[in-house]
């Protein structure tokens, strides 16, 4: 079973969500301990905390891709989606090269998930020499664990908080994806986009990825009233 959940999370990694086209802001840490994980030389427990949007799963993917093209054993499991397969999905994970386990609050409280991850992280340290990196919304003591255990548990690994960009931050952030995508994003364009659309990154990036097909397909520059027209603001 372990073979057939490697395959099928793995073909869901985007294959732009990449260390490449994360813009750092103020984690440089934190992404230079996901990278030395993802060659082999990283802590064996990591976790980080942020907001939803803040590129929690931008950073899991990144890692996993990186340590598949070294063509070794990556699985990402967003725990948000626990109800549609059972904890026995933990199973031999330990013996994974890298494994990144995404929204660990979403099984908070739950006695079942809590107790198998629990076991989880026990097979982990006796026999795994590669990383186990979580994530969540929260630091670790905040997550509303009902199991004491697996709460020290999280406190054998590192912990850092992923902190979300300003909007200059994210101003830069977009203008490196258009970047990576062939285009360049004027800085008036990306302010108009900051003031009229949702601040979290995915909304960002979604509206940008939309800009850029439209002016493809109408062969137009991306100037203020085409996205207006585009994005029907």
């Amino acid at each position: 079973m372990m073979q057939s959940t490697q395959l099928s999370l793995a073909v869901q990694l985007p294959d732009d969500e990449t260390f490449a086209s994360f813009y750092t802001g103020q984690n440089a840490q934190l992404i230079t301990t996901l990278k030395n994980a993802a060659i082999g030389e990283g802590l064996p427990l990591i976790y980080f905390w942020g907001s939803r949007g803040a590129g929690r799963t931008h950073l899991l993917h990144a890692t996993c891709a990186e340590v598949n093209g070294n063509n070794k054993d990556a699985v990402y499991i967003s725990l948000d989606r626990h109800e549609q397969y059972t904890p026995d999905i933990l199973d031999g994970m330990e013996r994974m090269s890298l494994l990144c386990l995404d929204n660990l609050d979403a099984v908070a409280g739950n006695q079942i998930w809590e107790e198998s991850l629990f076991n989880l992280f026990n097979r982990w340290k006796e026999i795994s020499r590669g990383s186990l990196i979580m994530s969540a919304t929260t630091a670790p003591r905040k997550l509303g664990l009902c199991l004491p255990d697996l709460a020290s548990r999280l406190d054998w690994g590192v912990s850092f908080q992923l902190h979300e960009l300003d909007d200059e931050g994210k101003l830069s952030a977009l203008q490196l994806r258009a970047a990576l995508r062939g285009f360049k994003l004027p800085v008036d364009v990306g302010r108009f986009l900051l003031n009229r659309l949702s601040r979290d990154m995915r909304t960002l990036l979604s509206a940008l990825d939309k800009l850029d097909n439209a002016s493809l397909h109408a062969q137009r520059k991306l100037t203020i009233p085409f996205i207006k027209e585009v994005l029907e603001l």
